[in-house]
């Protein structure tokens, strides 16, 4: 496959790696960009480690509340100009406390749910086509939960960074877990909750960052490692991972000198889950399709 100069500068933006060694991952990945990823992890270490929060769609993070009834919805759309516009705005918290009224089953049941705004209407799908001619921007609601029958605690770092903890006992503590949750992304409650599939590809990177140290001391004429030796070091990569990336063993942000485990021990506080949102996790924006998406939005709005 060939790699061009776009999805190397593109490789670049997601790991910070220098343009010549993200063209050499992508060369040995066949253009894979996940593969490619892991590649660059192995050869560079953390260098590489901020392709994970490397955001590349726009939008915003929105709650609502009544009662013991909370919702946290995030709605895309293609630029940060949009997210500063009143009516996306008002859109969006129109649909955040529709969901806490509506108790929406999923995102398509959003679309039909009532709402009148900006002379569009009346349901949410009609709004959004409406939007979408007047602003000139594609947006979508991507993702939303519902919560009840519970005490929370929430959190937003701007529009963009949300998060909804699950809790019994101290509110304060409970807002300042959800805080830290908003800083530290923990993955998971405790290391045992950590997704297996994270842990199998964090063992499989430090595997191969084990073997490609492994080549370079040989070829430098120092000793082998043993296989124990190795094997430890691979383990021991994975459990300082499961610390990073679990709530309860991550240092406390409002104290290092603490875990949160112990923080919320002290407290007599239980945090039961957390929600984190991060506007366009995960989502690899395809620049190019962008101009044929607002022109059959613009178009199907003004059909409607």
């Amino acid at each position: 496959m060939a790699i061009t100069a776009s999805m190397v500068a593109e490789l670049r933006a997601k790991t910070d790696a220098p343009m010549m060694e993200c063209k050499k991952a992508l060369t040995e990945a066949d253009g894979n960009f996940e593969k490619a990823e892991e590649i660059l992890r192995v050869k560079l270490g953390n260098k590489a480690g901020k392709a994970a929060s490397r955001i590349t769609a726009e939008g915003v993070v929105t709650m609502a509340r009544a009662a013991d009834i909370g919702a946290m919805v995030e709605i895309n759309c293609e630029t940060d100009f949009v997210t500063k516009n009143d009516s996306f705005l008002a859109f969006c918290q129109a649909v955040a406390d529709g969901i806490v009224k509506n108790d929406p089953e999923d995102v398509a049941a959003i679309g039909a749910m009532p709402l009148s705004l900006d002379g569009f209407g009346p349901t949410v799908e009609d709004v959004r086509r409406g939007l979408v001619g007047k602003i000139g921007e594609n947006m979508a609601v991507r993702r939303f939960k519902r919560f009840s029958g519970g005490k929370l605690a929430s959190y937003l770092h701007g529009t963009r960074i949300g998060v909804v903890v699950e809790f019994d006992g101290d509110e304060a503590a409970a807002k300042d877990v959800a805080m830290h949750v908003a800083a530290m992304k923990p993955v998971a409650l405790t290391s045992a909750d950590v997704p297996a599939e994270l842990v199998a590809k964090e063992r499989s990177v430090a595997a191969a960052k084990a073997a490609d140290d492994a080549a370079k001391a040989q070829a430098d004429g120092k000793p082998a490692q043993s296989a124990e030796i190795v094997t430890k070091r691979v383990e021991g990569g994975v459990q300082k991972y499961l610390k990073e990336v679990s709530l309860y063993n991550q240092s406390f942000v409002k104290n290092d000198k603490q875990t949160v485990e112990q923080m919320l021990k002290e407290k007599a506080t239980k945090v039961k889950a957390f929600t984190l949102y991060v506007v366009g996790e995960g989502i690899d924006k395809k620049v190019d399709d962008f101009a044929a998406e607002v022109a059959a939005q613009v178009a199907a709005a003004k059909a409607g």
